[in-house]
């Protein structure tokens, strides 16, 4: 299975965009895709196409940010709530361990979290004005026993 495709909805009216240019990532994406586009409780959802302004705390520089996920769903009372997705692998939600030699590999760790810091801060901010929501989902709640996507 690629790692990197276009994935075509069964339901292409719950897609906010472009239906027909839903690119995914990695399987982990390819799997809230999946089940985004399953979920009964899922009125709309979209890949990417929301944008969110943010400073980089490396550079200083102005970027735009785009998130994985945008999802509005039924809650379990029946109440439509909104959230944004960001999907990562688990290692890159925590700081690099500090080490003695700051070799490439380190410096590319500690420039990409705080690059994802940034963005976070930047996304529960946009989602707190709006009263949504903002989480980053890793391989242990996509692949975990409480994750109901197929």
């Amino acid at each position: 299975m690629a790692y990197k495709g276009f994935f075509k909805p069964q339901r292409p009216e719950k897609y906010r965009g472009n239906p027909t240019q839903i690119v995914y990532r990695s399987l982990w994406e390819l799997r809230m895709m999946k089940h985004f586009d399953d979920h009964q409780d899922v009125v709309e959802w979209s890949s990417e196409e929301t944008r969110i302004p943010y400073r980089s705390k490396i550079t200083n520089r102005r970027h735009t940010y785009y998130p994985d996920f945008f999802v509005k769903f039924k809650d379990k009372q029946g109440k439509i709530k909104t959230m944004i997705i960001e999907v990562k692998p688990f290692a890159q939600t925590k700081p690099p361990k500090v080490c003695n030699k700051k070799s490439k590999k380190y410096i590319r760790e500690v420039v990409t979290y705080g690059t994802n810091i940034s963005k976070w801060e930047a996304a529960r901010a946009y989602c707190q004005e709006r009263n949504w929501d903002f989480i980053i989902m890793t391989e242990n709640e996509i692949y975990g026993p409480n994750f109901n996507g197929r």
